[in-house]
Protein backbone atom coordinates (compact mmCIF):
# COMPACT_ATOMS: atom_id res chain seq x y z
CA UNK A 1 0.00 0.00 0.00
CA UNK A 2 1.40 3.39 -0.97
CA UNK A 3 1.74 6.26 1.48
CA UNK A 4 -1.01 8.16 -0.32
CA UNK A 5 -3.40 5.24 0.13
CA UNK A 6 -2.94 5.09 3.91
CA UNK A 7 -5.79 6.57 5.92
CA UNK A 8 -4.88 9.97 7.33
CA UNK A 9 -5.45 10.59 11.02
CA UNK A 10 -7.90 13.40 11.71
CA UNK A 11 -6.63 16.48 13.55
CA UNK A 12 -7.20 16.60 17.30
CA UNK A 13 -9.84 19.33 16.97
CA UNK A 14 -11.85 17.17 14.55
CA UNK A 15 -11.66 14.05 16.73
CA UNK A 16 -12.58 15.85 19.96
CA UNK A 17 -14.73 18.89 19.12
CA UNK A 18 -16.05 19.01 22.69
CA UNK A 19 -12.52 19.75 23.93
CA UNK A 20 -12.24 22.76 21.65
CA UNK A 21 -15.64 23.98 22.80
CA UNK A 22 -14.62 23.59 26.45
CA UNK A 23 -11.32 25.41 25.96
CA UNK A 24 -13.05 28.22 24.08
CA UNK A 25 -15.63 28.66 26.86
CA UNK A 26 -12.89 28.59 29.50
CA UNK A 27 -10.86 31.19 27.58
CA UNK A 28 -13.86 33.50 27.20
CA UNK A 29 -14.69 33.08 30.88
CA UNK A 30 -11.10 33.92 31.88
CA UNK A 31 -11.01 36.99 29.68
CA UNK A 32 -14.40 38.14 30.94
CA UNK A 33 -13.40 37.83 34.61
CA UNK A 34 -10.15 39.67 33.88
CA UNK A 35 -11.98 42.58 32.27
CA UNK A 36 -14.50 42.79 35.12
CA UNK A 37 -12.00 42.32 37.96
CA UNK A 38 -10.66 44.96 40.32
CA UNK A 39 -7.04 44.10 39.58
CA UNK A 40 -6.96 44.50 35.80
CA UNK A 41 -10.43 45.59 34.80
CA UNK A 42 -13.32 47.88 35.60
CA UNK A 43 -13.92 46.59 39.13
CA UNK A 44 -17.35 44.99 38.72
CA UNK A 45 -16.19 41.68 40.23
CA UNK A 46 -14.74 41.97 43.74
CA UNK A 47 -11.42 40.46 44.72
CA UNK A 48 -13.09 38.04 47.12
CA UNK A 49 -15.33 36.72 44.34
CA UNK A 50 -12.34 36.38 42.00
CA UNK A 51 -10.79 34.16 44.67
CA UNK A 52 -14.04 32.19 44.85
CA UNK A 53 -13.97 31.68 41.08
CA UNK A 54 -10.30 30.67 41.18
CA UNK A 55 -11.01 28.13 43.92
CA UNK A 56 -13.94 26.83 41.89
CA UNK A 57 -11.63 26.19 38.92
CA UNK A 58 -9.36 24.20 41.24
CA UNK A 59 -12.33 22.14 42.43
CA UNK A 60 -13.24 21.52 38.78
CA UNK A 61 -9.71 20.16 38.26
CA UNK A 62 -9.94 17.72 41.16
CA UNK A 63 -13.42 16.74 39.91
CA UNK A 64 -11.79 15.83 36.58
CA UNK A 65 -9.43 13.55 38.49
CA UNK A 66 -12.37 11.98 40.33
CA UNK A 67 -14.26 11.43 37.10
CA UNK A 68 -11.23 9.79 35.51
CA UNK A 69 -10.77 7.33 38.37
CA UNK A 70 -14.48 6.70 39.04
CA UNK A 71 -16.44 7.58 35.92
CA UNK A 72 -14.02 5.95 33.48
CA UNK A 73 -12.15 3.32 35.50
CA UNK A 74 -14.90 2.41 37.95
CA UNK A 75 -12.89 3.01 41.15
CA UNK A 76 -15.08 4.88 43.63
CA UNK A 77 -12.34 6.57 45.64
CA UNK A 78 -13.48 8.32 48.79
CA UNK A 79 -9.99 9.58 49.54
CA UNK A 80 -8.94 11.86 46.70
CA UNK A 81 -9.41 15.00 48.76
CA UNK A 82 -6.56 13.68 50.92
CA UNK A 83 -4.26 14.05 47.91
CA UNK A 84 -5.79 17.47 47.32
CA UNK A 85 -4.93 18.48 50.88
CA UNK A 86 -1.39 17.09 50.71
CA UNK A 87 -0.72 19.30 47.70
CA UNK A 88 -1.99 22.27 49.70
CA UNK A 89 0.17 21.42 52.70
CA UNK A 90 3.26 21.03 50.50
CA UNK A 91 3.02 24.52 49.04
CA UNK A 92 1.73 25.96 52.32
CA UNK A 93 4.89 24.89 54.14
CA UNK A 94 7.04 26.97 51.80
CA UNK A 95 4.70 29.95 51.96
CA UNK A 96 4.73 29.97 55.76
CA UNK A 97 8.50 29.44 55.97
CA UNK A 98 9.40 32.14 53.45
CA UNK A 99 6.96 34.68 54.86
CA UNK A 100 8.07 34.02 58.46
CA UNK A 101 11.73 34.23 57.44
CA UNK A 102 11.19 37.78 56.18
CA UNK A 103 9.51 38.75 59.46
CA UNK A 104 12.29 37.22 61.58
CA UNK A 105 15.06 38.85 59.53
CA UNK A 106 13.36 42.24 59.87
CA UNK A 107 13.05 41.82 63.65
CA UNK A 108 16.69 40.77 64.01
CA UNK A 109 18.01 43.54 61.79
CA UNK A 110 18.20 45.95 64.74
CA UNK A 111 20.29 43.55 66.84
CA UNK A 112 23.86 44.74 67.78
CA UNK A 113 25.38 41.72 66.05
CA UNK A 114 24.25 40.12 62.78
CA UNK A 115 22.19 36.99 63.47
CA UNK A 116 23.70 33.61 62.74
CA UNK A 117 21.88 31.17 60.39
CA UNK A 118 21.06 29.03 63.41
CA UNK A 119 19.46 31.97 65.20
CA UNK A 120 17.38 32.77 62.13
CA UNK A 121 16.24 29.16 61.82
CA UNK A 122 15.34 28.97 65.51
CA UNK A 123 13.44 32.22 65.24
CA UNK A 124 11.44 30.96 62.27
CA UNK A 125 10.66 27.68 64.03
CA UNK A 126 9.52 29.48 67.17
CA UNK A 127 7.25 31.78 65.18
CA UNK A 128 5.64 28.93 63.28
CA UNK A 129 5.37 26.26 65.99
CA UNK A 130 4.99 28.38 69.10
CA UNK A 131 1.23 28.00 68.78
CA UNK A 132 1.60 24.24 69.48
CA UNK A 133 4.28 24.65 72.14
CA UNK A 134 7.28 23.71 69.98
CA UNK A 135 10.35 25.61 68.86
CA UNK A 136 12.09 23.25 66.45
CA UNK A 137 11.42 22.19 62.89
CA UNK A 138 10.07 18.65 62.45
CA UNK A 139 11.94 16.47 59.91
CA UNK A 140 9.21 16.92 57.29
CA UNK A 141 10.11 20.63 57.11
CA UNK A 142 13.66 19.84 55.96
CA UNK A 143 13.04 21.25 52.48
CA UNK A 144 10.46 23.93 53.36
CA UNK A 145 12.99 26.66 52.55
CA UNK A 146 13.21 25.57 48.89
CA UNK A 147 10.37 26.45 46.52
CA UNK A 148 11.49 24.01 43.77
CA UNK A 149 11.66 21.10 46.23
CA UNK A 150 8.26 21.93 47.71
CA UNK A 151 6.77 22.18 44.22
CA UNK A 152 8.21 18.75 43.54
CA UNK A 153 6.59 17.56 46.78
CA UNK A 154 3.22 18.74 45.46
CA UNK A 155 3.52 16.00 42.84
CA UNK A 156 5.68 13.40 44.58
CA UNK A 157 3.95 13.12 47.97
CA UNK A 158 0.38 12.51 46.71
CA UNK A 159 1.67 10.37 43.86
CA UNK A 160 3.83 8.21 46.14
CA UNK A 161 1.04 7.73 48.67
CA UNK A 162 -1.38 6.74 45.91
CA UNK A 163 1.21 4.41 44.36
CA UNK A 164 1.86 2.55 47.61
CA UNK A 165 -1.79 2.43 48.66
CA UNK A 166 -2.96 1.42 45.19
CA UNK A 167 -0.32 -1.27 44.82
CA UNK A 168 -1.30 -2.85 48.13
CA UNK A 169 -5.03 -2.65 47.41
CA UNK A 170 -5.06 -3.66 43.74
CA UNK A 171 -2.61 -6.54 44.07
CA UNK A 172 -4.98 -7.94 46.71
CA UNK A 173 -7.82 -7.46 44.20
CA UNK A 174 -9.89 -5.36 46.56
CA UNK A 175 -12.77 -3.92 44.54
CA UNK A 176 -16.17 -2.34 44.87
CA UNK A 177 -17.44 -1.03 48.17
CA UNK A 178 -14.52 -2.58 50.06
CA UNK A 179 -12.05 -0.46 48.11
CA UNK A 180 -14.17 2.62 48.75
CA UNK A 181 -14.09 1.90 52.48
CA UNK A 182 -10.32 1.47 52.37
CA UNK A 183 -9.81 4.81 50.64
CA UNK A 184 -12.10 6.46 53.18
CA UNK A 185 -10.15 4.84 56.02
CA UNK A 186 -6.91 6.17 54.53
CA UNK A 187 -8.33 9.69 54.48
CA UNK A 188 -9.64 9.40 58.03
CA UNK A 189 -6.31 8.11 59.33
CA UNK A 190 -4.45 10.95 57.63
CA UNK A 191 -6.78 13.66 58.93
CA UNK A 192 -6.69 12.27 62.48
CA UNK A 193 -2.89 12.22 62.37
CA UNK A 194 -2.75 15.81 61.16
CA UNK A 195 -5.06 16.91 63.99
CA UNK A 196 -2.32 16.01 66.47
CA UNK A 197 0.03 18.81 67.49
CA UNK A 198 3.08 16.58 67.06
CA UNK A 199 2.22 15.80 63.43
CA UNK A 200 4.64 18.55 62.36
CA UNK A 201 1.93 20.58 60.62
CA UNK A 202 0.57 22.59 63.59
CA UNK A 203 -2.32 20.25 64.36
CA UNK A 204 -5.80 21.76 64.29
CA UNK A 205 -4.31 25.24 63.71
CA UNK A 206 -3.12 24.21 60.26
CA UNK A 207 -1.16 26.56 58.04
CA UNK A 208 -2.46 30.10 57.72
CA UNK A 209 -1.65 33.34 55.94
CA UNK A 210 -1.04 31.48 52.68
CA UNK A 211 -2.53 34.27 50.57
CA UNK A 212 0.46 36.51 51.35
CA UNK A 213 3.18 35.80 48.80
CA UNK A 214 6.68 36.23 50.26
CA UNK A 215 8.49 39.30 48.93
CA UNK A 216 5.36 40.67 47.30
CA UNK A 217 3.77 42.42 50.26
CA UNK A 218 3.43 45.62 48.21
CA UNK A 219 1.36 43.88 45.52
CA UNK A 220 -2.38 44.27 46.29
CA UNK A 221 -4.54 41.19 46.72
CA UNK A 222 -6.59 42.25 43.70
CA UNK A 223 -3.53 41.53 41.52
CA UNK A 224 -2.43 38.39 43.36
CA UNK A 225 -5.91 36.91 43.13
CA UNK A 226 -5.87 37.35 39.37
CA UNK A 227 -2.50 35.62 39.11
CA UNK A 228 -3.86 32.59 40.90
CA UNK A 229 -7.09 32.74 38.88
CA UNK A 230 -5.08 32.62 35.64
CA UNK A 231 -2.95 29.78 36.99
CA UNK A 232 -6.06 27.83 37.98
CA UNK A 233 -7.64 28.36 34.54
CA UNK A 234 -4.44 27.21 32.81
CA UNK A 235 -4.19 24.14 35.06
CA UNK A 236 -7.81 23.23 34.33
CA UNK A 237 -7.27 23.58 30.58
CA UNK A 238 -4.14 21.41 30.65
CA UNK A 239 -5.83 18.91 32.95
CA UNK A 240 -8.79 18.63 30.59
CA UNK A 241 -6.48 18.02 27.64
CA UNK A 242 -4.54 15.39 29.60
CA UNK A 243 -7.67 13.56 30.73
CA UNK A 244 -9.08 13.62 27.19
CA UNK A 245 -5.86 12.11 25.88
CA UNK A 246 -5.91 9.42 28.58
CA UNK A 247 -9.48 8.30 27.89
CA UNK A 248 -9.00 8.25 24.12
CA UNK A 249 -7.42 5.45 22.17
CA UNK A 250 -6.71 1.93 23.38
CA UNK A 251 -5.83 2.93 26.93
CA UNK A 252 -9.17 4.64 27.39
CA UNK A 253 -11.01 1.65 25.95
CA UNK A 254 -9.27 -0.68 28.39
CA UNK A 255 -10.06 1.37 31.50
CA UNK A 256 -13.71 1.67 30.44
CA UNK A 257 -13.77 -2.08 29.93
CA UNK A 258 -12.34 -2.53 33.44
CA UNK A 259 -15.17 -0.38 34.74
CA UNK A 260 -17.80 -2.44 32.92
CA UNK A 261 -16.42 -5.97 33.37
CA UNK A 262 -13.12 -6.29 35.16
CA UNK A 263 -13.12 -10.11 35.14
CA UNK A 264 -13.51 -10.28 31.37
CA UNK A 265 -10.66 -7.81 30.80
CA UNK A 266 -8.41 -9.87 33.06
CA UNK A 267 -9.42 -13.01 31.18
CA UNK A 268 -8.39 -11.35 27.91
CA UNK A 269 -4.87 -10.99 29.29
CA UNK A 270 -4.70 -7.31 30.18
CA UNK A 271 -2.82 -6.38 33.38
CA UNK A 272 -5.85 -4.90 35.12
CA UNK A 273 -3.99 -4.00 38.30
CA UNK A 274 -1.37 -2.03 36.35
CA UNK A 275 -4.01 0.01 34.49
CA UNK A 276 -5.85 0.78 37.72
CA UNK A 277 -2.63 1.74 39.48
CA UNK A 278 -1.65 4.15 36.69
CA UNK A 279 -5.04 5.87 36.80
CA UNK A 280 -5.13 6.01 40.59
CA UNK A 281 -1.65 7.52 40.82
CA UNK A 282 -2.17 9.95 37.95
CA UNK A 283 -5.39 11.29 39.41
CA UNK A 284 -3.74 11.68 42.82
CA UNK A 285 -1.08 13.88 41.22
CA UNK A 286 -3.75 15.96 39.49
CA UNK A 287 -5.56 16.36 42.81
CA UNK A 288 -2.32 17.45 44.50
CA UNK A 289 -1.71 20.14 41.88
CA UNK A 290 -5.29 21.37 42.29
CA UNK A 291 -4.78 21.61 46.05
CA UNK A 292 -1.53 23.53 45.63
CA UNK A 293 -3.42 26.18 43.65
CA UNK A 294 -6.51 26.16 45.84
CA UNK A 295 -5.17 26.82 49.32
CA UNK A 296 -3.10 29.95 48.58
CA UNK A 297 -6.40 31.42 47.40
CA UNK A 298 -8.25 30.12 50.45
CA UNK A 299 -5.50 31.46 52.73
CA UNK A 300 -5.58 28.58 55.22
CA UNK A 301 -5.51 24.81 55.35
CA UNK A 302 -6.23 22.57 58.33
CA UNK A 303 -6.98 18.84 58.78
CA UNK A 304 -10.74 19.43 58.66
CA UNK A 305 -10.31 20.30 54.97
CA UNK A 306 -9.33 16.71 54.13
CA UNK A 307 -11.76 14.86 56.38
CA UNK A 308 -13.64 11.97 54.68
CA UNK A 309 -16.74 14.13 54.18
CA UNK A 310 -14.79 16.30 51.70
CA UNK A 311 -14.13 13.29 49.46
CA UNK A 312 -17.79 12.30 49.69
CA UNK A 313 -18.75 15.79 48.54
CA UNK A 314 -16.37 15.35 45.61
CA UNK A 315 -18.15 12.16 44.54
CA UNK A 316 -21.50 13.96 44.83
CA UNK A 317 -20.27 16.77 42.56
CA UNK A 318 -19.21 14.30 39.88
CA UNK A 319 -22.45 12.33 40.16
CA UNK A 320 -24.58 15.46 39.85
CA UNK A 321 -22.52 16.67 36.88
CA UNK A 322 -22.59 13.28 35.19
CA UNK A 323 -19.79 10.77 35.66
CA UNK A 324 -18.14 9.32 32.62
CA UNK A 325 -18.20 12.76 30.98
CA UNK A 326 -15.28 15.07 31.59
CA UNK A 327 -17.37 18.16 30.95
CA UNK A 328 -20.01 16.75 33.29
CA UNK A 329 -17.50 16.62 36.15
CA UNK A 330 -16.53 20.23 35.52
CA UNK A 331 -20.16 21.35 35.32
CA UNK A 332 -21.06 19.49 38.50
CA UNK A 333 -18.15 20.87 40.52
CA UNK A 334 -18.70 24.44 39.34
CA UNK A 335 -22.47 24.31 39.81
CA UNK A 336 -22.43 22.81 43.31
CA UNK A 337 -19.44 24.87 44.49
CA UNK A 338 -20.93 28.21 43.48
CA UNK A 339 -24.37 27.22 44.75
CA UNK A 340 -22.82 26.16 48.05
CA UNK A 341 -21.09 29.53 48.34
CA UNK A 342 -24.42 31.27 47.76
CA UNK A 343 -26.36 29.19 50.28
CA UNK A 344 -23.73 28.99 53.04
CA UNK A 345 -22.54 32.58 52.62
CA UNK A 346 -25.83 33.95 53.89
CA UNK A 347 -26.87 35.31 50.48
CA UNK A 348 -29.83 32.96 50.08
CA UNK A 349 -32.90 34.40 51.87
CA UNK A 350 -34.32 32.36 54.73
CA UNK A 351 -37.83 30.95 54.34
CA UNK A 352 -40.24 31.70 57.19
CA UNK A 353 -42.92 29.00 57.45
CA UNK A 354 -44.52 30.55 60.50
CA UNK A 355 -43.83 27.63 62.79
CA UNK A 356 -40.25 27.21 61.55
CA UNK A 357 -37.66 29.26 59.65
CA UNK A 358 -35.54 27.44 57.10
CA UNK A 359 -32.00 28.78 57.31
CA UNK A 360 -30.06 27.64 54.24
CA UNK A 361 -26.78 27.78 56.12
CA UNK A 362 -28.05 24.81 58.15
CA UNK A 363 -30.13 23.10 55.46
CA UNK A 364 -27.75 23.29 52.52
CA UNK A 365 -26.20 19.87 53.17
CA UNK A 366 -29.67 18.34 53.34
CA UNK A 367 -30.56 19.90 49.99
CA UNK A 368 -27.29 18.62 48.52
CA UNK A 369 -27.99 15.10 49.77
CA UNK A 370 -31.51 15.13 48.35
CA UNK A 371 -30.15 16.38 45.03
CA UNK A 372 -27.68 13.49 44.93
CA UNK A 373 -30.43 10.94 45.62
CA UNK A 374 -32.69 12.52 42.98
CA UNK A 375 -29.96 12.50 40.35
CA UNK A 376 -29.05 8.90 41.13
CA UNK A 377 -32.65 7.71 40.83
CA UNK A 378 -34.07 9.85 38.05
CA UNK A 379 -31.16 11.33 36.08
CA UNK A 380 -28.16 8.99 36.26
CA UNK A 381 -26.42 10.94 33.50
CA UNK A 382 -26.51 14.08 35.63
CA UNK A 383 -26.39 17.61 34.27
CA UNK A 384 -24.06 16.38 31.54
CA UNK A 385 -26.98 14.36 30.20
CA UNK A 386 -28.74 17.63 29.38
CA UNK A 387 -25.73 18.61 27.26
CA UNK A 388 -26.06 15.31 25.41
CA UNK A 389 -29.69 16.13 24.63
CA UNK A 390 -28.83 19.62 23.42
CA UNK A 391 -26.15 18.36 21.04
CA UNK A 392 -28.22 15.28 20.15
CA UNK A 393 -25.44 12.93 21.23
CA UNK A 394 -26.53 9.33 20.87
CA UNK A 395 -24.89 5.99 21.55
CA UNK A 396 -23.93 4.11 18.39
CA UNK A 397 -26.48 1.64 17.10
CA UNK A 398 -24.63 -1.67 16.99
CA UNK A 399 -27.56 -3.99 16.34
CA UNK A 400 -26.84 -6.38 13.52
CA UNK A 401 -23.13 -5.49 13.41
CA UNK A 402 -20.43 -8.07 13.74
CA UNK A 403 -18.94 -7.70 17.21
CA UNK A 404 -16.04 -10.11 16.79
CA UNK A 405 -14.03 -12.15 14.31
CA UNK A 406 -16.89 -14.60 13.87
CA UNK A 407 -20.58 -14.01 13.32
CA UNK A 408 -21.77 -15.51 16.60
CA UNK A 409 -25.40 -16.00 17.52
CA UNK A 410 -25.05 -13.77 20.59
CA UNK A 411 -24.22 -10.56 18.76
CA UNK A 412 -27.72 -9.11 19.21
CA UNK A 413 -27.62 -9.83 22.92
CA UNK A 414 -24.17 -8.23 23.11
CA UNK A 415 -25.45 -5.18 21.30
CA UNK A 416 -27.98 -4.59 24.06
CA UNK A 417 -25.20 -3.98 26.59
Amino acid sequence: MTEAALPRRQPFAMRFPSVMVFLAILALFTVGVTILSEGFGIGVISTSFVKTLGKTLCLCLVALAMDLVWGYCGILSLGHMAFFGLGGYAIGMWLMYARTEIIVLESLAAAPLPPTPEEVTNGIATQIFGVVGASEFPPIWAFAHSLPLQLAAVVIVPGLLALVFGWLAFRSRVTGVYLSILTQAMTLALSLHLFQNDSGLRGNNGLSGLQNLPGLSDVPQSIVSMWFFWGSALALALGYLLCTWVVSGKFGSVIRAIRDDEARVRFLGYPVEAFKLVIFTLTAVIAGIAGALYYPQAGIINPAEIAPIASIYLAVWVAIGGRGRLYGAVIGAAFVSLLSTWFTGGQAPDINLGFYTISWVDWWTVLLGLSFVAVTLFAPKGIGGLVDILIDRKSPNRHGADLGPDQGALREQEADK
